[in-house]
């Protein structure tokens, strides 16, 4: 867990690579759900009807998507996960309250509390906006490609050479948006954590990814 551009997408995809873990990236199970939706298309969930054109607006803006219709599509990517036994790292979910008292007990029911790491990355505001509008991500298989002077001249993704591209959700407003969800409707997680006894441990985001890497692997170990 942790703000926009702590770096949780890319630790993600490294322990996923490293542990041969499922890289569990919610942002995209929710894209895949609307990106081609039609006018009046919907998920219904327990009896209500989810707008898709209406979630992918919210999702565009920097607002979190409706955290029922998130919990849905969530917990049925986890159940498919678990009956195929395979283990999850997951990038900045749960998002809300409401998700994390749904998740959480799901996650405990399947996996076992022992076997449930949670990880808070630790990043200053002004640096979250930097990071977030000055990185890219490839078309192809949306590797993120962090800026440096060795990166800001690259047109190509160095991993599968598709084209780099700007994610809609990272302009300066779109971040200020963020930011403040991530403030208001995420960090109040940690005391739910709390309550729950799930520990969630703190980590220094502001360093290269591979010091935060090793960092990250001493508190697994």
């Amino acid at each position: 867990m942790g703000p926009p551009g702590s770096g949780k997408g890319t630790q993600s995809q490294l322990l996923s690579e490293k542990l041969n873990f499922y890289y569990f990236e919610t942002s995209k199970i929710i894209e895949q759900n609307f990106n081609n939706a039609k006018e009046g298309e919907f998920i219904e969930v327990d009896g209500e009807k989810y707008d898709l054109l209406h979630e992918k607006k919210l999702f565009a803006e920097g607002i979190l998507c409706t955290p029922v219709l998130v919990t849905y599509l969530v917990k049925e990517k986890i159940k498919e996960l678990a009956k195929e036994g395979k283990g999850i790292v997951f990038s900045g979910s749960p998002r809300t309250i409401y998700e994390g008292e749904q998740i959480m007990p799901f996650l405990d029911e399947l996996y076992g509390k022992e076997n449930i790491e949670i990880i808070l990355i630790k990043l200053p505001e002004k640096e979250s906006i930097f990071r977030n509008t000055h990185r890219r991500f490839c078309s192809l298989m949306r590797h993120p490609i962090l800026y440096s002077k060795e990166t800001e001249k690259l047109t190509r993704c160095p991993l599968d050479g598709s084209e780099l591209v700007v994610r809609i959700l990272d302009t300066t407003e779109t971040m200020k948006i963020r930011l403040k969800e991530y403030k208001e409707r995420t960090l109040p997680l940690i005391d739910y954590f709390k309550r729950e006894n799930f520990i969630a441990k703190e980590i220094e985001g502001k360093q290269t990814p591979e010091e935060l890497h090793n960092d990250i692997l001493k508190i697994l170990q």
